[in-house]
């Protein structure tokens, strides 16, 4: 069997493929997370009680439930019943219906916020408070002070858990495959595996792709955490 040529029975464009789904699903994921992370730990560290129990729930809900049944409900229930609440109210079209994609990449960033929250709240916490008053004291803007002083030495103290979020979440694409709207690498693989009886050759290269990945991951987030600790004393 020619496994790069489709016509003689070879899946090596559909792993090509595959690949790039898994790479697009956990790059939006990602960055969907990182939306609702910010947003997670800005409600969890607000002045107001309503804002920091919203945000409270939103981390416990989503962190004690398994993300799979939180992906099903998403994709199964509340997609179809937020079309068809838009519809009723004349929003869109009666046959509107989400796209597959955005609400799996929705659902697997608001899952991914949840761990996002926790952490860049720490991160917040951790930067010493006369940081920010020294900030203040200069005059400096909002936008200049988040932006030169306190981000930086926010992304400092996160960087690792982030990094860690980020291989979870190349892992957490897979879950798409359950879905049956996708053909990532593990459904590719999966039908392959199945069409050919050859198991071991097919989810032996699906697990290939995703050490792949985790590895040339590990090795730009090292590279983004040396980066960040520029300057820093380390006795």
């Amino acid at each position: 069997m020619n496994f790069l040529d489709p016509m003689m029975g070879g899946y090596g464009g559909q792993f090509a493929a595959g690949i790039l789904l898994t790479l697009e699903v956990s790059f939006c994921s990602y960055a969907a997370g990182m939306l609702f992370g910010m947003l997670g730990a800005a409600a969890k560290l607000s002045r107001w009680r309503a804002a920091r129990v919203i945000g409270g729930s939103y981390t416990t809900i989503v962190r004690a439930l398994p993300e799979l049944l939180l992906l099903l409900i998403a994709f199964y229930v509340l997609a179809g019943e937020v079309s068809g609440l838009a519809a009723a109210v004349g929003l869109v079209p009666a046959d509107f219906s989400f796209s597959p994609f955005l609400v799996a990449i929705v659902s697997l960033g608001f899952i991914q916020g949840a761990y996002i929250a926790e952490i860049l709240r720490a991160g917040v916490l951790a930067v010493p408070r006369g940081q920010n008053d020294a900030a203040l004291a200069l005059g400096l803007s909002f936008w200049v002070r988040w932006g030169r002083v306190l981000v930086p030495q926010v992304l400092r103290h996160t960087l690792p858990a982030l990094g860690n979020v980020w291989l979870n979440a190349t892992k957490d694409s897979s879950l798409i495959s359950v879905l049956g709207a996708f053909a990532d690498v593990v459904k590719v693989s999966s039908f392959a595996a199945g069409a050919t009886k050859q198991y071991m050759l097919f989810y032996g290269l699906a697990a290939l792709c995703f050490l792949v990945i985790s590895l040339i991951s590990m090795a730009l987030l090292g590279m983004l955490h040396r980066r960040s600790r520029r300057g820093l004393h380390t006795a």
